[in-house]
């Protein structure tokens, strides 16, 4: 019986485990796949400052009844052009979707705000009463935030104010005070379009207090009518803006 040597073989088949080991180390690792991106939660806390702009129209009657002089029908448009600028601060609770409490204010230049000229049958009316040529608020604003889109209510302190009549000379009666304080309340819808660029949509109305009805005085030298009339307590603006978020 030939035995054959033990050693060369156990040798052999060492340096095969030995080679078969380093090649599957050579081999690449797999590697975990990275975690998907997380994308970051949008929120609309944070100052901003914007500008507006829209379309006013007063309220009330266009004509009033004198009890001296009969039928007045003012002349004219009851709308017109407002704009201005807006600034204010959001408080979003949680972001995402969520309610969000803010605070605005705001400065409006007005084209509809008028004396209320018009005419005593066929005899020229000139009104007295100071016109309306600026107007601001300062507001609170509560809404409720969908991810982007913001709806919310408004309302809070509203102001405004404008120039004498050139024919107040001719009105023998106290004068109504040219500034004006009341309230304004309304609501709207704001998209963000970026994270610091935001559009909106605002209806408010806005009562800047009732003023009384004054007498009517006939200058026969004119000839023509004056008297302050009858001064709208309120009127609605709808008007679109953008905004800019610090």
């Amino acid at each position: 019986m030939i035995r054959r040597p033990i050693r060369p073989a156990l040798a052999g088949l060492l340096s095969s485990l030995l080679a078969g080991g380093a090649s599957s180390a050579d081999l690449p690792r797999r590697a975990a796949p990275p975690p998907p991106p997380v994308l970051p939660v949008f929120s609309w806390t944070g100052f901003y400052v914007g500008v507006n702009a829209g379309y006013g129209i007063r309220g009330g009657a266009s004509s009033h009844t004198d009890a001296t002089y009969g039928t007045v029908t003012e002349s004219g448009g009851r709308g017109g052009f407002v704009g201005g600028g807006q600034f204010g601060y959001n408080y979003q609770l949680t972001p995402g979707a969520g309610w969000v409490l803010g605070a605005e204010a705001d400065f409006q230049g007005t084209g509809f705000g008028r004396r209320g000229d018009g005419t005593v049958g066929t005899t020229p009316y000139y009104g007295i009463a100071p016109s309306l040529d600026w107007f601001g608020t300062v507001r609170g604003r509560l809404g409720y935030a969908f991810d982007r889109w913001l709806i919310y209510g408004t309302g809070g302190f509203a102001y405004g104010g404008g120039s004498k009549s050139p024919y107040a000379s001719a009105y023998p009666y106290s004068l109504p005070d040219t500034t004006r304080l009341g309230y304004a309340a309304g609501a709207g819808i704001e998209y963000a379009l970026t994270d610091r660029i935001s559009v909106k949509v605002e209806g408010l109305y806005v009562d800047l207090g009732k003023q009384n009805v004054g007498a009517t005085v006939y200058d026969a030298t004119v000839p023509a009518y004056y008297g302050t009339g009858r001064s709208e307590s309120g009127f609605g603006v709808v008007r679109g803006g953008l905004n800019y978020k610090f």
